[in-house]
């Protein structure tokens, strides 16, 4: 669980200081004159870390004043929101990554030219705000399916993944001839579609134990003898990828639709350029 933390913290770091990095070297190539730009572009980017920060303590002031009923519907839902999140923004990026840099230039150029700044500014705080408040679901999500020893640890683990993210941020940077952003973002994209899923059969599994799904077998199949999910390792496999050592068919199904389900997303724009060309 703690190793989805850092990693999401640390994806969504990278994204953050990639948007932020865009930004700031543009003005720095096209503007070095607009000291105003700068100042309203960093103002922009720490309001949207707090606005996300807000989102994440009105989640834990929530959740402290629920019920114990009312707190399982509201963590079944988010983490099956955070998953469903998790699937729409690597659907996004892969039909709008090429062209992020070029709008988000564009737009930072139309402000400049018009020295519109709290544009600027505007610009910057909806940029991070969307990460940070994507960080602070799925984060949500994935701490509501296993807090394991309380939240200490989990922003520890936060941390990590902050840090790991201004390294590998600073380490594409000086090897951008060698490193490439598409190739990091291909895996990643990988790692978090597997953790999608583990949170839809997290969120399934709250959903029986809300007696809004049926089990409908009993275990299918029990291969703990060979990877426990109760484990440290099997632990942390079925926290990335939904692995269940004892499936019931419910979460089987589950697990079957959301990958023919992400599959007919991926591959649904290829069948319509064939169709189109």
């Amino acid at each position: 669980m703690y190793g989805n933390v850092i990693f999401v913290v640390w994806r969504e770091s990278v994204e953050a200081l990639l948007v932020v990095g865009i930004l700031n070297a543009w003005l720095a190539v096209n503007a070095p004159e607009a000291r105003r730009a700068r100042v309203f572009l960093w103002s922009g980017a720490l309001a949207g870390l707090v606005v996300a920060a807000a989102l994440g303590g009105a989640f834990v002031a929530l959740a402290d004043v629920l019920s114990d009923t009312a707190l399982g519907i509201f963590r079944t839902a988010m983490v099956l929101v955070a998953a469903g999140l998790i699937l729409q923004m690597v659907v996004w990026m892969r039909r709008n990554g090429r062209t992020m840099k070029r709008d988000l230039e564009g737009a930072l150029g139309e402000a400049v030219t018009t020295e519109n700044w709290w544009g600027v500014f505007t610009l910057a705080l909806i940029a991070l705000t969307r990460e940070g408040s994507e960080a602070v679901v799925f984060l949500y999500g994935i701490l509501s399916a296993d807090l394991g020893d309380g939240r200490l640890p989990a922003i520890g683990a936060g941390v990590l993944g902050l840090l790991a993210a201004f390294a590998t941020y600073a380490l594409l940077q000086l090897g951008s001839h060698r490193l490439s952003w598409k190739v990091f973002f291909r895996v990643t994209e990988t790692i978090l579609l597997l953790l999608a899923c583990a949170l839809v059969v997290s969120g399934v599994d709250g959903l029986i134990d809300l007696d809004v799904l049926p089990v409908l077998s009993r275990r299918l199949w029990d291969s703990s003898w060979l990877l426990s999910d109760g484990g440290s390792f099997g632990g942390l496999v079925a926290g990335l990828t939904g692995y269940r050592a004892r499936p019931v068919l419910t979460e089987l199904l589950a697990f079957i639709a959301y990958w023919s389900f992400v599959l007919w997303l991926i591959a649904r724009p290829r069948q319509q350029r064939i169709v189109a060309a």
